[in-house]
């Protein structure tokens, strides 16, 4: 097992693999894509927590056969791991166990469950599954029937602590609606200096009503491997039911294919609304995921 810390090195040592499937690699193409041009513009404290890897499982012959990263800026902590090997993902687990790393394991399964499972055996707990997660790829896009009142924009720099809020908010509303309250899977902690970063970078939408004002905000990643990732998706709960989400995202899909990229997007599978908006706009299930607790 190989650690990084710099995600050059890392995507020299991973890119053929990470380029083989990039739509399931999104997440971690996505942060180490990210990380790669926040060093080249000298930004060095995108993430100052530890802490902080990549990491690459290979078999006998050199050829990699699993990768994971611990780059999450929001306690615990969480580890993403892709697919793997049982046998790279119990190493993985007895490596973060020698190294006192006891956190749990985000992903793709069963990999994510296995680490988890040689972890929680070594340190004499239990695993519970938060989130059941599914990843859906844009084949092609539906638009919906009809159009909110309103238009869709790019966010302003004056409206960053608005949106920081929302990004914020996203994931506790989204597990609430889901049917589980008081729980999210936020494993990134967003501060204002991101915010802008993101608006500057154009990468956040807002959704305006001529009377009510900014009452949605859809976001994205910028494409990494040629796949951009939506999200969040965030509507308050006084403006939820009138369309907002289903043309702000198939407006903002509209533009990622437009851009030449493919585009995808994450729903937890326990959430009835978000699942059926995808689904009707063309997303299709690409593969399931999981976030687990170390209990």
């Amino acid at each position: 097992m190989e650690f990084f810390s710099d995600p050059s090195a890392f995507l020299e040592a991973a890119g053929d693999r990470l380029a083989a499937d990039p739509v399931v690699s999104t997440v971690v193409t996505t942060v180490a894509d990210r990380e790669v041009r926040r060093r080249a513009s000298g930004d060095e404290t995108a993430y100052p927590h530890a802490p902080h890897w990549y990491a690459v499982a290979r078999d006998e012959a050199g050829e990699v056969t699993g990768i994971a990263m611990r780059t999450a800026t929001g306690a615990p902590y969480p580890l993403f791991v892709l697919e793997m090997r049982a046998e790279d993902a119990r190493e993985l687990a007895r490596h973060c166990y020698g190294r006192g790393e006891i956190a749990p394991a985000n992903g793709v399964l069963p990999a994510a469950r296995e680490f988890c499972d040689e972890l929680s055996r070594l340190a004499g707990g239990r695993v519970e599954v938060k989130e059941h997660t599914r990843l859906f790829e844009l084949g092609d896009l539906v638009p919906p029937e009809s159009a909110p009142e309103g238009w869709l924009r790019l966010a302003r720099r004056d409206e960053a602590e608005l949106c920081l809020d929302w990004f914020n908010r996203f994931h506790t509303d989204a597990a609430e609606q889901a049917g589980h309250p008081g729980t999210h899977s936020m494993t990134q902690e967003f501060d204002l200096d991101d915010m802008l970063g993101r608006i500057d970078e154009e990468r956040v939408w807002l959704w305006e009503h001529p009377a009510h004002g900014v009452v949605h905000l859809t976001g994205a990643n910028p494409p990494a491997f040629g796949v951009s990732r939506i999200g969040p998706v965030f509507t308050p709960k006084t403006h939820r039911g009138k369309g907002y989400a289903s043309a702000a995202v198939a407006e903002v899909s509209r533009q990622i294919l437009e851009g030449g990229a493919r585009a995808c997007l994450f729903t937890d599978q326990a959430n009835p609304t978000s699942n059926k908006i995808y689904e009707a706009l063309g997303y299709r299930p690409v593969v399931d995921m999981a976030n687990h607790d170390l209990l």
